[in-house]
């Protein structure tokens, strides 16, 4: 059957995503299209911070774009030898904290030791900090997304730990989404599955999946990579068909397979 992935291809090396492998294994025919579009903004105040371990408590990376963000800053600035030789070591002595295994692989690229990973989202990830932190720690610094949530600066604050955040990229709607998308529909019909990656996506596709499945919008299976976005397609009135526990290709596609039998 026939599985839209709507997310963004996946970090890192260029083998093949992983939840187009995991769907493909159950025999199903998925196929990916890319939701948002990223520009990343203010690297030269992230790289000053990247080379201040001393005035931080640790680092948080809930997502695989800000740790690319941090990427860029080693190579555009060919400071990388001066990261391995020295910086990233004292960042190891202090907590890393990331969300989910596909951010966790890209920290462990940048020689840094991840916790957390098993955490799926930021009010998991929140509470797994405070239960390891005080209030008497130096900030702990937060490069982030323009549209991030306030759950986990929000859970900080209120508990007295500090926190630096920094916007290090600008999230908007890929300008090939509704094309791609009504290419998609026009070429493969409606498919049996939708899934969602983020409220984002939610946001940018769902007025146009609507119009493009009409009256068949019913029959899809629409899945969620979490409870987070479940809350956001249910808000839209979405049924939400199966969510994943945890924000794994395995455990997604699992949960599809299962729905679609």
């Amino acid at each position: 059957m026939n599985v839209l992935l709507l997310k963004e291809p996946r970090d890192g090396d260029s083998g093949p995503d992983p939840y187009m492998k995991e769907l493909t294994s159950y025999g199903h025919k998925p196929t990916l299209i890319p939701v948002l579009s990223f520009k990343f903004v203010s690297l030269n105040a992230l790289s000053d911070r990247l080379f201040q371990p001393e005035k931080h408590g640790g680092l948080i990376f809930t997502s695989p774009r800000a740790v690319e963000a941090v990427r860029m800053c080693l190579e555009g600035n060919n400071r990388r030898e001066v990261w391995i030789n020295t910086v990233k070591d004292k960042w190891n002595e202090k907590s890393i904290y990331v969300v989910g295994k596909a951010t966790a692989a890209l920290v462990q690229e940048l020689g840094l030791i991840p916790q957390g990973e098993e955490t799926g989202n930021a009010d998991v990830l929140s509470r797994f900090i405070l239960e390891r932190e005080d209030t008497s720690i130096l900030p702990l610094f937060f490069p982030c997304g323009s549209i991030k949530r306030e759950v986990l600066p929000t859970a900080l604050r209120e508990n007295g730990v500090p926190l630096e955040t920094l916007t290090v990229y600008q999230t908007a709607e890929h300008p090939d989404l509704e094309k791609n998308l009504t290419d998609y529909f026009s070429e493969q019909g409606v498919p049996a599955s939708i899934a969602f990656f983020s409220p984002s996506g939610v946001k940018f596709c769902l007025e146009v999946v609507r119009r493009l499945a009409g009256e068949k919008l019913n029959e899809i299976k629409f899945a969620a990579i979490g409870p987070t976005t479940a809350d956001a397609m249910v808000a839209e009135g979405l049924c939400v068909s199966c969510s994943a526990e945890k924000p794994t290709a395995q455990d997604l596609a699992a949960r599809i397979a299962q729905a679609l039998q």
